[in-house]
């Protein structure tokens, strides 16, 4: 039986799981012996629940897993790519944070609830607001700028920082603080709701515990699986699962595999496997706020 990844899930928001093209998912449990070897080569995953017409192979080092016809096409009718401005859906906006001094403001629709925030793996959020999509939009760019703050935080900044985040108790001061300005300002769209802290249920979520970041406080940033090859073995027991990526340790080090990495691969099971075989390269470690 062929398995082909579909990368990570966090459907559920306390435990989540490796998805298959066949829609099995693997959960993933803290302790228990992760380990496959990739086969063949990879091929593009598709667009909009379609498969790539012509299985087309695309670069290993890659995140999307997709070639440039079907990237275009994923991105046709995407609301990040700004291709859809009458989504008549209700959208929330967010304050989310990942390390100190290390926050951004971003937008999901409000029927996803906090999964968005999970896939990203911010440590911690709040939300700012609710309403159309386009007020939604232009919020978010009022309070990246009166903010100072990124639309985009990259995936290799945020694990730099996951071994030296500080307490729950000082992420959500951050947090709180940044909400209170934010909700001050002036220039909100007048169709957008402000969620104040306190009201509606609105409070700063800590996704610290379900991430398992204490667990990696003293390991050191670790080592990024860069790529799959042909015959290349990952394996290690599951020490945390942080957004899209998945912390293993591994014969006495730290292996951090960007589940994204594994969209498109021929998988097979190798829990048996002596060591991690794939290219690696070590994590720096440095304090939020210094990039």
């Amino acid at each position: 039986m062929e398995w082909r990844s579909a990368g990570l899930s966090w459907a559920d928001p306390e435990r989540p799981g490796l998805v298959w093209e066949r829609g099995e998912v693997s959960p993933l449990v803290v302790g228990r012996r992760v380990g496959f070897r990739a086969a063949g080569r990879r091929e593009c995953v598709g667009a909009r629940g379609n498969p790539c017409p012509v299985a087309a192979a695309v670069p290993a080092r890659g995140t999307q897993a997709r070639c440039e016809e079907c990237a275009r096409l994923d991105r046709a009718h995407s609301v990040a790519a700004d291709t859809i401005a009458d989504d008549p859906r209700t959208y929330r906006v967010y304050l989310a944070w990942f390390g100190a001094d290390l926050v951004k403001v971003g937008i999901t629709r409000e029927e996803r609830g906090a999964a968005r925030l999970l896939e990203q793996g911010a440590v911690a959020f709040a939300w700012l607001g609710r309403g159309p999509l386009m007020a939604a939009r232009r919020a978010e760019e009022l309070l990246r700028v009166a903010l100072g703050v990124p639309d985009r935080i990259s995936y290799a900044r945020k694990r730099a920082v996951r071994a030296t985040l500080p307490g729950v108790a000082e992420r959500r001061r951050e947090l709180e603080q940044l909400h209170g300005f934010s909700l001050a300002l002036a220039g909100w769209p007048e169709s957008l709701e402000r969620l104040p802290l306190g009201e509606q249920g609105v409070g700063v979520v800590d996704h610290g515990e379900v991430f398992g970041v204490e667990r990696l406080t003293g390991l050191g940033g670790g080592f990024a699986v860069t790529e799959l090859v042909d015959g290349g073995v990952v394996r290690g027991d599951l020490v945390a699962v942080a957004g899209p990526d998945v912390y293993l340790s591994d014969g006495g080090r730290l292996v951090v595999l960007d589940s994204r990495l594994l969209r498109g691969w021929r998988l097979e099971g190798a829990r048996d496997a002596e060591r991690t075989t794939v290219p690696v390269r070590e994590v720096p470690v440095v304090q939020g706020g210094l990039f």
